[in-house]
């Protein structure tokens, strides 16, 4: 285990006192993950050689008993695989063969002396594979320590021999939960599901860990059978209900295909990855562990090569590079920021206050017209707080001193200290310059004026303004403490500094931050309009409610475009769509029609009346369904069938295509980067198919103009492809790689 200069070791051993009155446990070796140069520990390729050969060293020390298996960084066990290395993968064999290796390094753990993972921090991928091979597991109770497989989001599968050392500890079914889903669990979770043995402060875990290894060195283990397991980890009904299922082939041919059915009811088939973990789990409950680990090996190879992983995979390389990003290319530093004003106690203006108090660790000052307002602003926060109590996600004493954070006044009382003043209020221009002007008179001189309107152009606001290089759009998404994006928006006079600052805040929220230059509807919101607008154009024609909704189902989205416009509000929709089409003329215009829903006081979710039926019916059923009076009311006939799933979903995604590509052409984009994550993050585009530009790469740009093509033949000049699509079409060109295009300004 000697280190040579040119190559530094990412495992070192150390070795636990030897306990004078307990000397037949021999030596407990510590083996210690490390990665040089890194701040967390992920496994690379070239570490399976040194894997082996620590553990080979360590099995031919006939002093050493057991082995404790730990990591060198303060708050992380291994976070899992470097996802770099699947990108050197030229074919599936090569991604097999990284699979393969990965199995070997834990199959030689498994197979030699006693060895305890002791674990605190990340525990994710292939570092929970790592566990898996160890013999127990010891994990710290601290809130940093999260256990899972995630590969799945990622259009993988655990390929280190993960899809079958999981169910082998806690069972088919519960194993399938973590693999189809890629949820992580804290210790305490883990402990009840079964893969965990111990858990105790992160103080003394080693300690504990080196204990359990001396046990095990003492009377070392036999691995029990799969269904002794069960009966151990899962009490005897749990066993009895898993040996029904997964123990005979009747059973298992039942548990795959209710998992099957359940997991398309999700997925409608769009993700690959879920599939083939079904086959490979069934395939090693059928044939044993090297039948499992063939089949994973197999699978994991063709899927590192597919569309779907390839996209998802370009979200997170895109994420991790937003992270550094500070939204402007000036060489300047986020100012600091103790306080935040927050303008507007309603859903998002709470939800705002909520992650800046809970996420960002930043007190806040909500204010709202009247203490009624500011009170249902609070109702609110609590609301989330109380609902992670619930979910043992923070304790009674910490919801309590969280609530602090946040206090409430009906005027400017408390903001002479924020340096940042977010408002949320009406989609009203004078409203929001009046603000403004309250906020400059009553805060710091240079206090940074931030709003969350959703359509009004920044620029506008800013006029009222005595210092417009101060005024920023920070465009949030409902419910904001679920949604991941942050939209900023940013004039040509706003200061480099302020959009640097708010870009941190947004990070410390804990989201994914995207800036954008400023236009009427800025970037989402604009996609956004023409897409809405064609589902409704295809209502217009007949087609059915629940078909056009269905077909963008289908096509990955995870709501339909007419039940979004429930949730979003018939006449928040409305609102936009004015702004929306005073700024861009008829290529944004509604078919007719639709204004009949305003006057029938149909407003969506929020007062039950829209496309669907909410509510409880006289029995106290939950209403569920198309309001079918709401055809009445737009002088429609559904027709089944009369346009095709194809067409709804084509033509729908298309004007957010080709909206997405205007966008880039005129500069309110900075890259296509930030284009596929605010689409995806935002909005909801499917993210197997890589966000709106590697979607046209995919595609190709010739075949997205000669659709735009037809169907501009057809329904006329709203679908007349933009500029940059045609010049692309035309020179083979592309959003992402080599051949990538500039966005314009």
């Amino acid at each position: 285990m000697t280190e040579t200069n040119d190559s530094p070791r990412a495992l070192r051993v150390e070795h636990a006192p030897v306990d004078a009155n307990d000397a037949s446990a021999g030596r407990i070796a510590i083996l210690v993950m490390d990665v040089p140069g890194e701040s967390v520990n992920t496994l690379r390729a070239d570490f399976t050689d040194e894997f082996a050969r620590a553990f080979g060293e360590l099995e031919a020390d006939a002093s050493v008993k057991a082995v404790v298996f730990t990591s060198g960084k303060k708050d992380g066990f291994i976070a899992g695989a470097n996802i770099d290395m699947l990108e050197a993968c030229a074919s599936a064999a090569d991604a097999e063969a990284l699979s393969r290796a990965g199995q070997a390094a834990m199959n030689r753990i498994a197979a030699g002396k006693p060895v305890v993972a002791a674990i605190h921090g990340a525990c994710l991928g292939g570092g929970l594979e790592v566990a898996l091979a160890c013999h127990a597991r010891v994990a710290s109770d601290s809130s940093k320590t999260k256990l899972g497989l995630p590969e799945c989001q990622l259009g993988l599968l655990p390929g280190a021999g993960g899809t079958q050392r999981l169910p082998a500890l806690i069972g088919v079914q519960a194993a399938l939960d973590l693999l189809l889903t890629g949820k992580q669990v804290d210790a305490k979770k883990a402990k009840k599901l079964g893969f965990v043995d111990e858990v105790v402060p992160a103080a003394i875990l080693r300690e504990v860990a080196i204990e359990h290894a001396v046990r095990l060195a003492k009377a070392p283990k036999k691995r029990a059978s799969f269904f002794e397991q069960l009966g151990e980890q899962l009490g005897d009904k749990e066993a009895l209900t898993e040996l029904a299922l997964a123990g005979n082939p009747l059973g298992r041919t039942l548990l795959f295909r209710e998992a099957r059915k359940a997991l398309h009811a999700k997925t409608r088939g769009n993700y690959p990855a879920q599939d083939r973990i079904l086959d490979v789990v069934k395939a090693g409950l059928e044939g044993g562990l090297d039948a499992g680990l063939d089949a994973e090996a197999k699978a994991f190879g063709e899927l590192v090569m597919s569309a779907e992983s390839k996209a998802l995979r370009s979200i997170f390389f895109a994420t991790q590079a937003l992270k550094k990003d500070r939204g402007t290319d000036e060489d300047v530093e986020p100012r600091p920021i103790t306080r935040v004003g927050m303008l507007g106690a309603g859903l998002m203006g709470a939800g705002i206050a909520y992650v800046t108090t809970a996420v960002a660790k930043t007190p806040v000052r909500l204010k709202d017209r009247d203490a009624a307002g500011v009170l249902a602003g609070l109702k609110y926060v609590r609301e989330i707080v109380d609902e992670r109590v619930k979910r043992k996600r923070m304790t009674r004493l910490d919801a309590d001193a969280l609530m602090t954070q946040t206090t409430g006044t009906t005027d400017y009382s408390g903001f002479s200290g924020c340096e940042v003043v977010i408002e949320a209020v009406f989609e009203d221009l004078a409203l929001k310059q009046r603000m403004l002007r309250d906020v400059e008179e009553a805060g710091p001189a240079d206090v940074i004026f931030a709003s969350n309107t959703s359509s009004i152009p920044i620029a506008k606001i800013a006029e009222a303004s005595a210092h417009p290089e101060t005024v920023v759009g920070m465009h949030y998404f409902s419910p904001v403490h679920k949604m991941p994006l942050l939209e900023i928006i940013v004039t040509e006079r706003t200061a480099p500094w302020v959009t640097a600052t708010c870009v941190e805040l947004g990070k410390r929220q804990g989201k994914t931050v995207i800036v954008v230059n400023d236009g009427p509807g800025f970037y989402t919101t604009r996609i956004l309009a023409p897409y809405m607008n064609e589902a409704a154009h295809v209502l217009s024609e007949g087609a059915p409610i629940d078909e056009i909704d269905g077909a963008l189902l289908d096509f990955g989205y995870p709501i339909g475009p007419i039940k979004l416009t429930d949730e979003v509000g018939i006449d928040v929709g409305a609102k936009v769509g004015k702004v929306m089409l005073e700024a861009f003329g008829a290529r944004m215009s509604a078919p007719a029609g639709m204004e009949k829903l305003i006057a029938d006081d149909r407003k969506g979710r929020k007062n039950a009346r829209g496309f669907y039926r909410y509510g409880k019916d006289e029995r106290g059923k939950k209403r569920k369904g198309v309001d079918e009076t709401v055809y009445d009311v737009l002088g429609a006939k559904p027709s089944p069938g009369k346009v095709s799933a194809e067409d709804i979903a084509w033509r729908c995604t298309l004007q957010m295509v080709n909206e997405a590509a205007l966008c880039f052409e005129e500069g309110i984009l900075r890259s296509a980067r930030d284009g596929d994550i605010g689409a995806i993050f935002g909005l909801g585009f499917p993210p197997f198919r890589g966000g709106p530009f590697r979607f046209v790469d995919a595609v190709g740009a010739a075949e997205i103009v000669r659709r735009l093509r037809g169907y501009e033949r057809s329904f006329g000049p709203r679908f007349t492809p933009a500029r940059v699509l045609v010049e692309m079409a035309e020179s083979g060109a592309a959003f992402h790689g080599e051949r990538a295009v500039r966005p314009g300004r």
